[in-house]
Order: structure tokens, then sequence, then C-alpha cells
């Protein structure tokens, strides 16, 4: 071969190796987080990868340092940042009437600037405008939470809340079950103020049938077993648990249905009547059962102790609307009226329902946490009080994983939305906390966030504290 052939072939040979490296094929994501510590939920280990996210889901998580050949729109450093699923606060209300729909809406702000980026509405009366803006959410026309909703929540006959489905015969318990499903409710809420002992059983065991999800206050007028073997998904709040783990509940309850005594009056026979060994059964019949409970601790503290605790001074009041302000009237009026015996009563059975608590986590029965906030429920604010509950999980010796687990990972498990929620795993919606220290040395972590991922945006922490400024009331 002559100089100039050669010479020829060489360019040729340098050209296709030039070409072929300069179209090695590129993956195209639209956000990348690099580097970033992800707490494993099911086993409190922590990996150092980078996620690669497309279309709002986690498309790929890789321990490759490097990232060759990767092109995102959006990189996010995560080095030295702790990443957990987008908070879940399992038991909210929007509720209030008319009148309150806009300060209600204003709760959106407050989830999403605390990384709540699902909430479980569990009953009230403003459902049309929850699925306005349910939908407006999805559609990126409004900011704020993926919201599950129960609508509605069933009741006997005048039951306390508005808008209640009203029961007491088999034919209205299957209308207000057809009515549950049009909407459709993610979930039946059952209330107890006036549904009757025998209705509030055959409420669970027919949405069973229909393979709906259920949870609920119990009516004392029921034994806690029969309404595990009905059918029950969560147990809301602690007194019905507490009731099941007394060795006197068959006596007690016997009293209720003589009308002999009231709830309130059952509570310290309960509590006194307390047996490890009944409890243990209870504990495993729940468990057995894969029954859920909601402790809302945060809420039992602040209201077993307003008769202490000025709130005047409360950062997130200036969030609340007028409107709101004024339904927390009722239950401050209700601990100026109580004897000094009933405000004792309450604080005791406060601080037996934090060791209830980390008894049933120690037993392994599945907890959610939920705040209860909402209007009526003095001081126990949207947003904040979500961190708040997993922190009086924590004060009662329940270790931090095990209060994250039961937001995001127990909350998208109760209502089996595990496929989609709950861990950070390839092929999960990127609703995606990342916080700035790690929440398993101090559950205040919760708090200390860097960046929110939610319906495909991003929240700095500077669009987190103006989401915060816009919601300031009146």
């Amino acid at each position: 071969m002559n100089l100039s052939k050669l010479i020829c072939a060489l360019t040729c040979c340098s050209l296709l190796i030039f070409t072929g490296c300069k179209n090695e094929k590129q993956t195209k994501y639209d956000v990348l987080i690099k580097n970033g510590n992800v707490i494993n939920l099911e086993d409190g280990s922590i990996s150092t990868v980078s996620i690669l996210i497309n279309n709002n889901r986690i498309t790929k998580i890789s321990t490759d340092t490097s990232l060759t050949n990767i092109v995102a729109k959006t990189t996010i450093d995560a080095t030295g940042k702790f990443i957990v699923p987008g908070f879940w606060d399992n038991h909210t209300h929007f509720r209030g009437g008319d009148s309150l729909i806009n300060a209600n809406k204003n709760f959106l702000k407050l989830f999403m600037a605390n990384g709540i980026t699902t909430v479980r509405d569990a009953g009230g009366d403003l459902t049309s405008s929850v699925l306005e803006w349910r939908r407006a959410i999805a559609n990126n026309e409004l900011v704020g939470p993926t919201i599950f909703t129960s609508g509605p929540k069933i009741d006997g006959p005048g039951g306390t809340w508005a808008g209640s489905l009203e029961v007491n015969t088999d034919e209205t318990i299957t209308k207000a079950l057809d009515s549950l499903q049009s909407i459709p409710s993610d979930f039946v809420k059952i209330y107890d103020s006036r549904i009757s002992g025998e209705d509030y059983l055959k409420v669970i065991q027919e949405a069973e049938k229909r393979n709906l999800i259920t949870s609920g206050h119990m009516p004392f007028t029921v034994e806690l077993d029969a309404t595990i073997d009905a059918g029950i998904d969560a147990v809301e709040h602690l007194y019905y648990i507490m009731k099941g783990c007394s060795n006197n509940e068959k006596e007690i309850t016997q009293k209720l249905i003589a009308k002999e005594i009231g709830f309130w009056d059952a509570m310290p026979l309960l509590q006194s009547s307390f047996s490890d060994s009944t409890a243990l059964k209870t504990f495993e019949h729940l468990k057995s059962n894969d029954v859920f409970v909601v402790p809302t601790l945060h809420i039992g503290g602040v209201l077993s102790y307003l008769d202490e605790v000025n709130h005047t001074n409360d950062a997130y009041l200036k969030y609340m609307s007028d409107g709101i302000r004024q339904t927390y009237k009722g239950r401050i009026d209700r601990v100026k009226n109580a004897t000094d015996k009933q405000v004792a009563d309450r604080k005791a059975l406060d601080q037996f329902f934090g060791k209830l608590a980390l008894k049933l986590n120690e037993n392994g029965v599945s907890l959610l946490a939920g705040s209860d906030s909402g209007a009526y429920n003095s001081y126990t604010y949207p947003g904040i009080s979500l961190h708040k509950e997993m922190e009086a999980m924590v004060a009662t010796g329940i270790p931090p994983l095990d209060a994250l687990k039961s937001s995001a990972y127990n909350g998208a498990k109760f209502l089996k939305q595990d496929a989609d929620y709950g861990t950070i795993s390839e092929g999960k919606i990127a609703d995606i906390v990342l916080l700035n220290s790690n929440p398993l040395e101090d559950i205040k972590s919760t708090k200390d966030i860097f960046i929110v991922l939610s319906n495909g945006n991003q929240h700095t922490k500077t669009d987190l504290d103006n989401l915060l400024t816009s919601a300031t009331a009146n």
C-alpha cells in the first residue's frame, strides 16, 4: 500500500472511531438525583445511590457514581442528603361547611410545605370540593398532596358530623355503600356517634363483600374482637384498642348497652382493668388479621393539656382563618367546664395511650401516623402535626424507623397503593423528600427538608417557604 492510501485508510478509521463515540446512545431522563443516601424503610439500611426519574416514576436506581451517557433535564446534587418517600398523613379532615371551603383549600399548601405528598381524608362534608382539588392537583393546576378520601362518614340517624350517611337498616347500608362506590371513595369511614353496634358490624361485613377498605370508630356497645372478625381494616384512635385489652370488656360492654354508663364513664374502668395477657391476645388478633391502628398521639396530647398550654403564639395559628379558629371553641369550652377529676383523668389517659402505642408496636401491630388535623380539632395544625405525631411516637420509645414506616410505608399498604407508593423503588411514583439530616438519628429531622418532589414538580426549600407565606390567613 502506498503512502497516500495508508493515510486515507487511517483517516477513515479515525473518523469511524470518533463518529462511533460521538453517536453512542445517550439515555435521557427528566430528573437525576445524584449521590443521595436512600433510607430503606423495611430494614433501616442506608445506601448511597443515584435516582433516575422519567414521567414522574423512578426509572432506575444506580450505585454507579460515574453515570456515563446520562442526560437529565434537571440534576439534583443529593450529596450528604437523606432520601425518604414523600410523607403521608394518614388521618386528616376537610370539613366545616361551605363557608370554610377556602380555609380547607389553604391546608393543601401547609401539607406540601411540610413534605406531605399524600393525605388520607378520613371523612367530612366537603367531598365535592375535595374531588375538585384532587383533579386540579393531578393536572398541576393546584399545588397540594395526592388525596385519598373516604367521602362522607357512615353513622346512625342524627349522627354528629354534617354530611354523614345515616344507616339503620339493611337497605340504608346498601344505599350508603352504593353511594360511596359511586364517588368513588378510596375507603369506608365509620363513625360511632349514633350507629348501633349491629349496624356497625353489618357495614363492615357488607363492605368486605365488596372488597372495600374500612376504618372507623367502634361503638362501645361492640367488643373489639367482633370488629376484627367482621373484617375492619383499621381502627382510628386508641380508645377502642384499650377496650379490647380490658379483662372486663364483656361486663363493661353490657353496662354500656344497658346505658348504665356512658363512653367517658367507661374510660377509667377500662384503663384500670387493662390486662397484659388480654392485651397480648388482642395484639395477636389485630396482627393476624392485618388490622392497622391509628394512634393519633399528638392531638391527644394537645387536647389533654388545653388547660395548661397557651396556644395564642403558636407559629401555625396565623395560617388558620377566623372561621377555623371559631371551630376550636367547642373543645376549649369543654375543658373550661370540666371538673378537676375529668381534666386529671384525660391527662392520665393520654399517658396511658403512649404506653399502649409502644406495646402495639413492640408486638408487631402496624401503626399509621395520622394527625387528625382539620376544623374542630383545636390547635392541631395541618402539615406540621404529622411531624409532631412521629415525634410523639418516638417519645413513647417507638424507634424512629418504625415512626417513619407508619407514614408512607404503612399508609400505602393500608390503602393497597404500595405498588405505586411507600418506598424508594424502581417503578414507583416519584414522591420523594430529601432531608438535610438523618431522621433515624433524630426524628425531628423529618422537618429539615432540602427539596420535595411531587407530581412531577420539584419544590426547593425556598419554594416551600413561599408556600407557607402564601398560606397566611386573614
